[in-house]
């Protein structure tokens, strides 16, 4: 099952052509997320759609295991180039998780569930809930209704546009939050800002 927003060959041509383009600083929702992994004691975390690995370094530098996943070949080749880490990154998209059988203490996944359409958004969160270990935490981005572009566009349907190209977005408020993450241990959002208003959405797995 691979949803129009996670072609290879799609997400392989912008990355040949655009190469580096969200530029090489971690992202605020990275450097929040660092914090709370490190006060928390995460040791390991899984990253669905690393890209070329920006924000993954962050991580790394600060004693944390990261294990990718990424849908581009170039982009992968560019996080083992430029990062020069041995990290396991897995070549596939993530709406074919689980590509193994391990369980992560954390998984950061930064401005990519709202690329998905409902069905493969929905898994993806349980896909990513299933792989935390007890006490684990999930930490996802998602882009906020608050955002000048929403509303433009082609409809898709609700909350949902046709932007930037082939890019189709579903946009979030607190109420769609709560409706999509309120089973996976859902226990604050928060409002930060990246490109546009982004909701950082934070989930702990329970003991059950």
């Amino acid at each position: 099952m691979t949803n129009e927003n996670e072609k290879p060959e799609f997400w392989e041509s912008s990355f040949i052509e655009k190469q580096a383009m969200w530029g090489f600083e971690p992202s605020n929702s990275a450097v929040v997320t660092k914090d709370f992994f490190i006060k928390n004691g995460v040791k390991n975390i899984l990253i669905p759609g690393i890209g070329y690995g920006r924000n993954a370094q962050i991580f790394i530098d600060n004693g944390i295991t990261v294990t990718g996943i990424e849908i581009s070949k170039t982009a992968i080749a560019m996080a083992k180039k430029y990062y020069k880490t041995d990290i396991t990154i897995y070549n596939g998209s993530v709406t074919d998780m689980p590509f193994d059988n391990c369980q992560y203490e954390g998984v950061f996944c930064y401005a990519l569930i709202h690329l998905l359409g409902n069905r493969e958004r929905q898994k993806l969160i349980f896909d990513c809930y299933n792989q935390l270990s007890k006490n684990g935490y999930m930490f996802f981005t998602a882009i906020s209704k608050s955002a000048s572009i929403y509303g433009k566009g082609k409809f898709v349907s609700k909350d949902r546009y046709q932007i930037f190209e082939e890019i189709k977005m579903y946009f979030y408020d607190r109420e769609s939050i709560q409706a999509e993450f309120g089973k996976v241990g859902l226990f604050e959002i928060i409002e930060i800002n990246e490109i546009y208003p982004f909701f950082l959405i934070k989930c702990r797995k329970g003991e059950t």
